[in-house]
């Protein structure tokens, strides 16, 4: 199990602190698995005025998948390499 720690937006944060938002979509480029947990830190403001506001939230995945989406990686060459996480948490 590993811990992995990434931004997030205010609206978002509070969507998941409050159970209505259970799953993460993430551009998949760190390694991810079932059981591992996702550490949400919220920042607020925009460019260079962003911001942590201290607070975080964990939660550990329940449902972690790499789909294929190869029509729409067509249209994006970027991500061609990397894919994206869908994760789902309780």
């Amino acid at each position: 199990m590993r811990t992995v720690t990434k931004k997030i937006d205010p609206e978002w944060f509070e969507m998941i602190r409050n159970g209505k938002k259970k799953f993460e979509l993430r551009l998949a480029d760190f390694d991810f698995d079932d059981g591992d947990v996702l550490r949400l830190e919220e920042w607020a403001g925009t460019g260079d005025g962003r911001k942590p506001t201290g607070r975080v939230i964990e939660k550990m995945a329940t449902y972690v998948r790499k789909p294929n989406l190869k029509e729409w990686i067509e249209q994006q060459p970027e991500l061609l390499e990397k894919s994206f996480y869908i994760i789902q948490f309780d």
